[in-house]
């Protein structure tokens, strides 16, 4: 049977470390436009109890997402052997386009999959080459949309990259814009004669009630910010989404798989929040009747990395299986589960069985 394989993977982390102190002495107003009467290190303190970030990396002024994209992607193709010339596809997943330090304006033309193709130096013309915008699951989405590339044979061999630089685009006056951070993850995803690779998935789209989570908006001290805009969400009312939706989408992926819950090896979610993983987590097992998670089954970075969108799942992978997460590992016949959740509302899983 022809299935869709990961053949390799990359990631790009920022060396650049934002503690979570860094924000001692910022101005955090709420929605109002008020100071907040709580004291920076309140904040900061129930911050980290809440999402477990305890630092993010942000991205060099010198770069942008682009750059971050063509790193990642120039490791996936060293890891997995490919010439990128063989590619029948470049998807590269994103939110923002290219936002240069100092400003807040997207630049989206040309596309950066075009970019992203023209630093890597590949000429092939049939290699065609667009970006993906589908809120924090959209470098899932990319592979979703390779796979069905792949088992329709209108492809052979496809790169899909997330990569963002979230730190463009927070509100440094929104206590919510704490858990943003950039990165860039990327794989090359392959047909293959096997029973491995990707099983089945599922996507959901609730926009009529919930697009409004996650959206544009002006700084909490627009002042500071004229005619400027800033990332903003619901957080609460996300939580609950999510919390409610996103275990049933995950459990859909593994019943079109004909697999269950306790076959899983790995669940690769969205790093988020950590406290609302874990709750989505464990409302997941409690689907199939398991009180409690098995112990390790999801691996997390977001208190090192906080949450880069895109670049979460695809990051988490190339860091297990390059070794660099010694308490995680995946092996041959290994199912793993994919998961995200993000500004549409989207949901997505993908059911994969490690070659």
């Amino acid at each position: 049977m022809i299935r869709t394989v990961i053949a390799g993977s990359g990631s790009h982390i920022p060396e650049r470390v934002i503690p979570n102190d860094h924000f001692l002495s910022h101005d955090f107003r709420d929605a109002r436009q008020k100071t907040l009467d709580k004291s920076n290190e309140e904040i900061l303190r129930q911050f980290e109890s809440i999402t477990g970030i305890r630092e993010r990396r942000y991205a060099p002024d010198t770069m942008v997402t682009t750059d971050l994209a063509a790193h990642a992607a120039q490791q996936a193709l060293q890891s997995s052997g490919t010439d990128g010339e063989s590619l029948d596809g470049i998807i590269v997943a994103h939110n923002f386009g290219d936002v240069r330090a100092g400003s807040t304006h997207s630049d989206l033309v040309p596309s950066l999959a075009a970019r992203v193709k023209a630093r890597l130096g590949i000429r092939n013309p049939f290699a065609a080459a667009w970006d993906l915008v589908f809120g924090c699951p959209g470098w899932l989405q990319g592979v979703i949309v390779a796979d069905s590339m792949i088992r329709a044979g209108d492809a052979k061999r496809v790169m899909v990259i997330g990569a963002d630089t979230l730190s463009r685009i927070s509100d440094p006056h929104d206590r919510d814009s704490l858990i943003y951070a950039d990165g860039a993850g990327a794989v090359i995803v392959e047909a293959r004669e096997t029973d491995a690779g990707i099983l089945a998935h599922a996507a959901r789209s609730d926009a009529l009630d919930y697009s409004n989570m996650l959206f544009m908006g002006s700084s909490f001290h627009p002042e500071a910010f004229l005619e400027s805009l800033f990332l903003k969400m619901e957080g609460r009312k996300l939580y609950k989404y999510a919390l409610n939706n996103v275990a049933g989408a995950m459990k859909e992926a593994l019943s079109r798989a004909g697999v269950d819950a306790r076959d899983i090896k790995k669940v690769l979610i969205h790093q988020a929040n950590g406290k609302m993983d874990e709750a989505i987590l464990a409302a997941f097992y409690e689907l199939y009747g398991i009180d409690e998670p098995p112990a390790g089954v999801m691996p997390m970075t977001i208190s090192w990395l906080g949450n880069n969108s895109v670049a979460t799942v695809p990051t988490l992978l190339d860091l297990i299986v390059k070794g660099k997460m010694p308490e995680h590992s995946i092996a041959s016949g290994d199912l793993i589960l994919f998961a995200s959740v993000g500004a549409g509302m989207h949901i997505n899983a993908v059911v994969y069985r490690w070659p």
